[in-house]
């Protein structure tokens, strides 16, 4: 297909790596698939640490971080060092082939300051909002001072610049219109549905059961708003009933270590396993090992708000859900999870107990979100949203080109 012949889209990531960012991977592979010639910039971490390669006809610009942010200062410093970069790369992309459109990728919502000198060239700008960052800010560190006050500014100039914003949910979409001033018709709910060509059913292997009977899988960041202490926590009361239950940790992230000292020090480290950033081969080899996996997000208001991939992906894998109840996430998994009262272990753990205690109920939930996610959720689907989204957004950006090369011819004459 051909549908964005002749077209350059610039992507930018600031928090993670191309290819490893699994949504704007999606993005960025559909996009090339109906024509667009597509670069993104983004950091090295995570393995990921050549300066520039093409992957799938993408070219990708990585640019170093002078550390993985913790704490105001470390953010300050880190998203100092990505705007000089990006502001860097992005001149020398543009110099060396044109693009149309800006398509950034927050978090932190200052890749406008980048977009803004294009702008001034025709280039579209077009805001990705992967997280509402003063929400986030309190999560990770439960105060309004003077940098969540920054955080509220920058979300209102971001919203501001932008020509088009892509929502992965209403919630965001809500808040682009409302917060961000948007008009509705340039906002676009774009789910970060699964790949079902990448997660794919398969056999378990019963040796991560490590001799139990049932194997409870997670899977995503381990950071401090995860609730991995409230599921070590339910680990210990399970623990405490029974014995013959397994749990597979799946991730990486700033909280890892702690939360491994923590399992070692309430007594559960003998039936937890934490596998870390593992191959998508190892994930599938865990996930469709488990017997229910689980989503302990805690009930922040960014985590009610927020669409978590790791709940699509259990989906996509039928998957029976236990989560503590929040409003996202509820509205991912509708009959695929049961949702524990918010912050109660002694729920959470009975649920998980509820259901490995069940096997025609584990069946039923993991058939209805498998259904859920083929007929509405995947990328598959989704990925034609994106596509007729970008239509309008590059017929918009052809006509002022047209524009301007009509400027030009006259200028000639």
């Amino acid at each position: 297909m051909s549908v964005f012949a002749g077209k350059h889209i610039l992507i930018v990531i600031e928090n993670l790596p191309a290819p490893f960012d699994r949504r704007v991977w999606q993005e960025a592979s559909t996009l090339k698939e109906n024509g667009a010639h597509v670069s993104i910039i983004c950091p090295k971490m995570k393995g990921y640490t050549k300066s520039y390669e093409v992957i799938d006809g993408i070219e990708i610009y990585r640019h170093k971080l002078p550390l993985e942010a913790r704490g105001a200062l470390g953010y300050l410093l880190e998203y100092s060092a990505a705007i000089f970069w990006e502001f860097f790369l992005s001149w020398k992309i543009f110099f060396k082939r044109r693009f149309h459109v800006v398509h950034g990728c927050n978090p932190p919502d200052l890749i406008f300051l980048t977009a803004l000198v294009f702008k001034l060239f025709g280039v579209k700008y077009v805001f990705d909002h992967h997280d509402i960052n003063p929400e986030l800010y309190i999560a990770k560190f439960q105060r309004k001072d003077f940098f969540y006050k920054l955080m509220i500014l920058f979300e209102k100039l971001t919203f501001k610049a932008a020509n088009f914003s892509i929502a992965t949910n209403e919630s965001y979409k809500e808040i682009a219109i409302r917060r961000g001033g948007m008009n509705p018709e340039n906002v676009q709910v774009v789910r970060s549905g699964p790949s079902l060509k990448r997660l794919k059913l398969q056999k378990p292997n019963l040796s991560l059961k490590k001799g139990k009977k049932y194997l409870v899988g997670y899977v995503g960041v381990i950071g401090e708003q995860e609730g991995l202490d409230l599921l070590m926590q339910s680990a210990k009361i399970i623990k405490s009933k029974r014995d013959d239950v397994h749990f597979a940790i799946v991730g990486g992230g700033t909280d890892l270590e702690k939360i491994k000292l923590y399992a070692q020090e309430i007594g559960v480290n003998d039936i937890v396993d934490f596998y870390g950033r593992v191959s998508d081969e190892k994930l599938l080899d865990v996930l469709n090992t488990a017997d229910i996996c689980v989503n302990p997000d805690k009930p922040t208001e960014m985590n009610n708000l927020s669409t978590m991939n790791k709940i699509m992906e259990y989906m996509a894998l039928k998957k029976p859900i236990v989560q503590f109840d929040l409003k996202e996430g509820r509205a991912s998994a509708k009959k695929a999870s049961l949702y524990a009262k918010n912050t109660e272990v002694e729920d959470f753990a009975d649920k998980i107990c509820e259901l490995l205690d069940n096997e025609e109920q584990r069946v039923r939930m993991g058939e209805y979100g498998y259904k859920r996610v083929l007929n509405e959720l995947s990328w598959e689907y989704e990925s034609e949203k994106l596509v007729k989204f970008y239509s309008k957004i590059l017929k918009v950006t052809q006509e002022n080109l047209d524009i301007t090369q009509e400027r030009k011819l006259e200028q000639v004459k």
